[in-house]
């Protein structure tokens, strides 16, 4: 029976002193208790199978595949005091080689450290930053506005451990100003709308002018070719009309002197 105590005791023990770390996560395998000279946590990072006593030592473990944070939105203030809304999403992970430092930093999930520490870095980016713009400068440079953010992000998180992959924020101004934009955006769309009327209509006359010239050039050819035509047949039958009209005027009467076999034509006025 003793001999089973001790056997249940040892398997119990075994069990709770031995876990598996996958690829997936890194292990930190730390002593409770105990300290550095320096005051540290003595730590180290593990991975697989890690053996330890359960009494002395623990191991804890962290995700390094990607991870997405979808933060609460908030305002910052530009220098002219206008208020911005900002709605920021983040993918970063964790560096493996920087797991041991994380966790003896903070020592919590980071579930925690995200809507701790790394809400306040993301804050105080978009702080720091939009007090560098004016409302107008900051919507005239969003781009560059983000960049600066993003930039700012990296240096600070991957400091402590943090690698960002993604940042995306949307952006929103103040009311007023908003109206002014979309009174702006108005105003240049109609101005765009009537510029191409104009062009619309300056096409279309000009096809007007080019039908009407079109249409002239050919009543001008067709004119001329009557033209020609009768000036053609005018001249065939010229001659013919006038013995046409010396016949119609003759009275009759044969000249006293005929020769040279041909039919006189006598002044009849």
């Amino acid at each position: 029976m003793k001999k089973v105590f001790i056997t249940l005791i040892a398997a119990v023990t075994l069990m709770t002193s031995c876990t598996v770390v996958d690829n997936s996560e890194v292990g930190i395998k730390f002593k409770k208790f105990g300290l550095t000279d320096q005051g540290e946590l003595q730590a180290y990072s593990c991975t697989g199978w890690v053996m330890y006593n359960p009494f002395t030592t623990s191991v804890y473990t962290y995700p390094v595949f990607v991870q997405r944070v979808d933060y609460q939105p908030f305002t910052v203030n530009t220098k002219d005091a206008a208020q911005f809304k900002m709605d920021p999403i983040m993918s970063y992970y964790l560096n493996r080689d920087m797991a041991v430092k994380v966790f003896s930093t903070y020592r919590k999930p980071l579930e925690d450290i995200e809507s701790g520490y790394m809400r306040t870095c993301i804050y105080d980016a978009y702080r720091i930053t939009a007090n560098q713009y004016t409302a107008d400068e900051l919507m005239a440079n969003r781009a560059e506005f983000e960049s600066s953010v993003r930039t700012m992000l990296d240096s600070t998180l991957n400091r402590e451990g943090f690698i960002v992959k993604e940042f995306t924020s949307q952006i929103t101004p103040p009311a007023s100003l908003q109206a002014t934009i979309d009174a702006k955006n108005q105003a240049v769309q109609e101005a765009l709308k009537a510029e191409n009327l104009v062009k619309q209509a300056e096409a279309n006359a000009k096809i007007a002018i080019a039908k009407a010239q079109g249409e002239a050039e050919a009543l001008r050819i067709q004119a001329d070719g009557e033209a020609y035509y009768n000036r053609t047949v005018a001249a065939s039958i010229t001659d013919l009309l006038v013995k046409q009209d010396a016949i119609e005027k003759w009275d009759g009467k044969m000249p006293v002197y005929t020769g040279g076999g041909v039919v006189p034509f006598i002044d009849v006025k």
